[in-house]
């Protein structure tokens, strides 16, 4: 008994460690090469530079309070859009507090947009508090605060969202979505052009 427990467990320590370090060390390391090599952007969190300075990522919502800008859904990711605290806030239907924090979105909602129905991804979190997109419906909501902060007409922004809008992938994967971050960098560009 001992000596084929001993003659079977050598086997078992060997092929045990031979794939660790196959699965938990070589095939790791080629697909991180693989995708520094062919998707160096991606693999790196598809961050956006602004003159050699990060300004956030392509991947991660991040807030924007000002009425100049388009903003994201709410965050319950720490203290508002902290990548290292992703998650959702965990109230139920049934919370006062998300009740009361979503009526109160709502109301300050509305006094920029009085008289239309509120898009419920301005007033709901995402589960992991970082979704950097909105629907498009979200972002035309907001077009009449963005559009008399920044004095723009607000066909022109309309514009701008309808080309800032992503479709499905093939058509039926996923759903129409707006990159706020990117928008509102593309709102930062036009608004810096000279008046023609």
């Amino acid at each position: 008994m001992g000596k084929d427990f001993a003659s079977s467990l050598r086997p078992a320590l060997v092929m045990t460690l031979l794939f660790a370090l196959l699965l938990g060390i070589a095939y790791p390391l080629a697909l991180t090469g693989i995708g520094q090599l062919v998707f160096p952007r991606q693999a790196n969190g598809s961050l956006i530079a602004d003159n050699g300075k990060i300004v956030g990522s392509e991947l991660l919502g991040q807030g924007f309070a000002s009425d100049r800008y388009f903003h994201p859904r709410p965050s319950a990711a720490g203290k508002g859009y902290d990548p290292l605290a992703s998650g959702g806030s965990n109230l139920g239907p049934a919370s006062q507090a998300l009740h009361d924090r979503m009526v109160g979105d709502i109301k300050a909602l509305k006094i920029s947009a009085p008289g239309g129905n509120v898009p419920l991804d301005l007033v709901t979190a995402s589960a992991s508090g970082l979704d950097p997109d909105i629907t498009p419906e979200a972002a035309l909501y907001q077009l009449p605060r963005v559009a008399k902060a920044r004095g723009i007409d607000q066909e022109r922004l309309r514009v701008m969202v309808m080309d800032a809008t992503a479709h499905p992938l093939l058509g039926f994967l996923g759903e129409d979505r707006v990159n706020v971050l990117m928008l509102n960098r593309q709102l930062d560009a036009e608004s810096a052009k000279p008046a023609r």
